[in-house]
């Protein structure tokens, strides 16, 4: 990555206040103290249990991600990371500036007090004993680093590989320097990688909906969460699915119909669309009545369709060459993390584009990357699936030498869950197998679409992808087996059959 994360504290000690980072959510004040006798300190990487003030009537942060967050921890508090852990008084001005809401000043305020008081870094706070200890193991926490605060310089790097710092304010207010002279980066102030749920957004106030008018195209597994929570954020949406049934729901939660694409896009500001295929993707801007004719000077569209830099080029072509600007913005993830707003966004295309859209982003994202030009974002994406589609044919391949050779699955998968592969992805995916459960939360048909795509842009290039390759076959097969329609572990029945 070619932002710099922030040095690791690593003088922090029992007693001291700091801001600690919770999944997707604001860094929140808090003091290290001694955790209760029931509940153990998590193997790996060195943390510290952090009590968090301002949370004794309303817990937004850690209720909110209860069923997510893979630590053991109280009501109130929790095992933190020390990666994910900053010194309250050196980063108060800049957590201030970053977070808006009222809940977060409640805690601020609360930290105040307590300072006031005399109670300093001697006093240790009151923790409830936990009654239970939630099962651990690596989750979305694991991965967060801090990103460079306004003081620390942003290191040279790869000029199409840049993580966009989405922020809680509602305007840009610091440009950091060039990450290298071929593409200058505006950043905001904060810094902050985190963006508030949905359902808590409207409450604390930190993110305000764009007033630009939001088109939304394809309302599948991905496209139907992603409305969602855009119009939880407040945005003003009109969609559109060649299912119109698809629409109903939407309709009654507040979100306009438009009869054709090219309607959607002549109405709306903004148009996103997320399809299935590269077919599927032309047919829709090319087509008739489709997003082509409804483009003039100004009008944007996003697609966010996984498709190969051949055809998403193409697409842009046609879009600016009718005076639209064009961005090009899928999404790593499946239908749980789309309906909780927790995608991965890999961006490419028109900057300023990329930048209208940051509301929208926020509501339906954990993360967004900016890589440059046209193209970068289909090629990094198709990479990003050809290595989960291998592993998922790996994990299956695993589980099935298991069962061949008389070892429990389940055993195996409680030996990879304790490891260096624990991750929800394997947890899920192995749940699936074990429990014959194949209900789609990726389409087994497009992680083998994926992959096809990646082998042919690997042989763009002369790169040999042997391991994609072999995988493949294997999802060909699950194919065969009618399995197109199941989510992706169902490539465990090409090895049982």
């Amino acid at each position: 990555m070619a932002a710099a994360a922030a040095a690791v504290p690593v003088n922090l000690r029992l007693g001291d206040l700091v801001w600690g980072k919770l999944g997707r959510y604001p860094p929140w004040p808090g003091k290290i103290v001694n955790p209760p006798k029931d509940l153990k300190k998590p193997r790996g990487k060195k943390c510290f249990f952090v009590k968090f003030f301002g949370t004794e009537d309303h817990l937004p942060v850690l209720e909110e991600l209860e069923p997510k967050l893979h630590q053991p921890r109280t009501r109130e508090s929790a095992w933190i990371k020390v990666e994910q852990l900053k010194p309250y008084h050196a980063h108060k001005e800049e957590m201030i500036k970053i977070n808006k809401g009222k809940r977060f000043q409640q805690a601020v305020d609360a930290v105040e007090e307590f300072l006031k008081k005399g109670k300093g870094k001697d006093q240790d706070l009151t923790i409830p004993e936990s009654s239970t200890v939630k099962r651990m193991m690596t989750g979305t926490m694991a991965g967060f680093k801090w990103p460079p605060s306004v003081s620390e310089p942003v290191k040279d790097g790869d000029p199409h590989f840049h993580h966009f710092l989405l922020s809680q304010t509602e305007k840009p207010a610091v440009c950091y320097q060039a990450i290298t002279k071929k593409l200058k980066v505006c950043e905001e102030e904060t810094g902050s990688t985190s963006i508030q749920a949905a359902d808590s957004t409207a409450i604390n106030g930190s993110i305000t909906p764009t007033d630009k008018k939001i088109g939304f195209l394809g309302l599948g597994l991905m496209g139907s969460g992603i409305v969602s929570n855009l119009l939880k954020m407040g945005h003003t949406v009109t969609v559109w699915n060649r299912t119109a049934e698809k629409c109903d729901l939407f309709i009654q939660e507040g979100a306009r119909l438009g009869r054709t694409p090219a309607e959607v896009v002549s109405t709306c500001d903004i148009t996103f669309a997320c399809v299935s295929d590269p077919k599927a993707a032309k047919d829709l801007v090319l087509g008739p009545s489709g997003v082509l004719q409804g483009i003039r000077p100004g009008k944007c569209y996003v697609d966010m369709s996984t498709v190969d830099a051949d055809t998403v080029t193409e697409l842009a072509q046609v879009i600016v060459s009718r005076g639209g600007r064009f961005l090009e913005a899928p999404v790593s993830g499946n239908q749980q993390l789309s309906n909780d707003g927790m995608l991965v966004i890999l961006a490419a295309g028109d900057r300023g584009l990329y930048e209208d859209c940051s509301s929208c982003f926020q509501a339906m994202g954990k993360t967004s990357f900016f890589l440059g030009e046209v193209g970068n974002a289909a090629k990094m994406m198709l990479i990003v699936n050809m290595v989960q589609g291998s592993f998922m044919a790996t994990i299956a391949e695993g589980l099935t030498l298991a069962q061949v050779t008389g070892q429990s699955q389940q055993t195996l998968l409680d030996i990879l869950n304790q490891g260096q592969l624990a991750s929800i992805f394997l947890d899920q995916k192995c749940q699936n197998i074990l429990q014959g459960n194949f209900k789609p939360d990726f389409y087994l048909k497009y992680i083998q679409k994926d992959l096809r795509l990646a082998i042919a842009l690997g042989d763009s290039v002369n790169h040999p992808t042997p391991m994609a390759a072999a995988a493949n076959e294997v999802y060909k097969r699950a194919k065969a087996l009618d399995q197109s329609d199941n989510d992706m572990s169902a490539v465990y029945r090409a090895y049982i059959h």
